[in-house]
């Protein structure tokens, strides 16, 4: 048996993050009905969107720092769903007074490393050759039982956490360090180390990843919930420790943002923070 190279992945919900800059001073301008009937319509879409099926939501947060004013996480059954999203809120009156600052597109993303080896060394026990059309058959079959029993993952609900944490990121493929040209045993356990790190904090940080090879400038979008942000730098720091983020692991921007709820939109627009998000 030739020892897999390339980890099984199971695919899910299609991902947009939408960051935004609010154009305030033409916003203040605006008359007061004006106003109101922008946020009447983005508060009644935004609604429905929150109030939907897992890998149909849409969630809306007030961004910290100097990125952006908002942020508009998308998740859809495909991408089509998503396009329609970014029409709905590019067409939308109160899209008028957001310029993009930011975005990003991805797909939820399970990485089998731990389940590629085993499904390899069942199917040769068998007597299957990879690249055959049995062995290909089988591969798939076992796939789609994965996939029926990670439904959950792969198609999630936004989690209703207070605050958010977003980046990019990437596995080191330079001259010295090439995580792609290191043996699959080898990765496999840096992965299965990597792990443990993120299961310690499974009470108090819920971790959504999506891959964006093909589809942006990084490969993977990794978004993290909580209720305490302190919680984002505490697991991110632990796992710069651990071999697979110290040695080949490259990280992008850090956005973070506090959930704003259909009903506070307004609050929001009006520049009260406590109104908006207390």
């Amino acid at each position: 048996m030739s020892e897999p190279v390339v980890p099984l992945t199971l695919e899910g919900a299609a991902v947009l993050h939408q960051m935004f800059r609010i154009r305030w001073d033409e916003w203040r301008a605006l008359d007061a009905h004006s106003r109101h009937m922008a946020l009447e319509e983005a508060r009644e879409w935004l609604q429905t969107k929150e109030g939907a099926e897992g890998g149909e939501q849409s969630a809306a947060y007030a961004m910290l720092g100097h990125k952006g004013d908002l942020m508009l996480l998308h998740f859809r059954r495909d991408f089509t769903g998503l396009l329609e999203a970014q029409q709905a809120v590019r067409q939308a009156r109160i899209g008028r007074y957001l310029e993009m600052t930011h975005s990003f597109l991805s797909v939820v993303e399970l990485g089998l490393y731990e389940s590629t080896r085993k499904i390899h060394e069942e199917l040769a026990a068998k007597g299957l050759s990879p690249g055959t059309d049995a062995w290909e058959a089988a591969v798939k079959e076992t796939l789609e039982r994965q996939r029926k029993a990670m439904a959950p993952r792969l198609w999630p609900e936004i989690p209703e956490s207070r605050y958010i944490c977003f980046y990019p990121m990437d596995r080191r493929r330079g001259e010295h360090r090439n995580w792609y040209q290191v043996p699959f045993a080898e990765r496999q356990r840096m992965m299965h180390e990597h792990g443990l790190v993120g299961r310690k904090y499974a009470g108090t940080v819920r971790q959504i990843i999506s891959g964006s090879i093909g589809f942006d400038d990084w490969e993977w979008g990794v978004d993290l919930f909580a209720d305490d942000p302190l919680e984002f730098k505490h697991i991110i720091y632990e796992m710069r420790f651990d071999e697979v983020s110290a040695v080949y692991g490259l990280f992008g921007p850090f956005y973070i943002g506090l959930r704003v709820p259909s009903e506070k939109m307004d609050a929001l627009l009006r520049g009260d923070v406590l109104g908006a998000i207390g």
